[in-house]
């Protein structure tokens, strides 16, 4: 067991997954991984250039269309929309003014990139704005809608507090962390990384 823990230990640590301290920890504010763990590969691209002068204001969650993407903490549906740039997105209101966004949501009928997809591929039942979800409950659907559009698929996951952009990356590497390894072994975990 000893062994397997420090090997697990090990591998998160040199892939990048363990931070020195819990990302949030000062801030009480903890999320559930929003999307397929098994499938989903992301990166620090905070601030990072695009196009018309704009810098990256989240972090891409890349994985195939139609990977789930769940709801990251309780709260309350706010928006389940469109616009250019973002594609079909969903806004989720938390406690103590936290939100989170999923963006390139799905548009597509299956097998195609027609972008003409029903709502339904693209925010699974009981995703509505008004409707109270749960953390780890089912949102939809990863897809390239918006600028994404003929790039691949991702969702584009921001994190707000007081209408502010965070970057999420160490709230999402932190909640991957806690997705891999077992509840009952992240205190000895830790105990043999630091």
């Amino acid at each position: 067991m000893l062994i397997r823990l420090l090997t697990v230990a090990v591998v998160l640590s040199v892939l990048g997954f363990l931070p020195a301290s819990s990302a949030n920890a000062a801030d009480g504010f903890e999320l559930t991984f929003p999307q397929e763990a098994e499938v989903t590969g992301f990166s620090n691209s905070w601030g990072a250039a695009r196009s018309g002068g704009r810098r990256h204001r989240g972090t891409d969650l890349m994985a195939p269309k139609m990977t789930e993407v769940y709801v990251a903490a309780d709260g309350v549906v706010t928006r389940v929309t469109s616009s250019g740039r973002a594609g079909r997105y969903v806004t989720v209101t938390h406690a103590d003014g936290w939100e989170t966004y999923y963006m390139h949501l799905n548009n597509d009928n299956p097998n195609t990139n027609d972008g003409r997809a029903p709502w339904f591929l693209t925010v699974a039942p009981g995703i509505y704005v008004g409707a109270e979800v749960v953390a780890g409950q089912l949102l939809g659907w990863v897809g390239d809608s918006g600028n994404a559009e003929g790039g691949s698929a991702h969702t584009h996951f921001e994190l707000h507090r007081h209408g502010r952009a965070l970057n999420p990356y160490p709230y999402l590497r932190d909640a991957l962390e806690r997705a891999l390894i077992p509840p009952e072994e992240h205190t000895i975990t830790a105990a043999y990384i630091r």
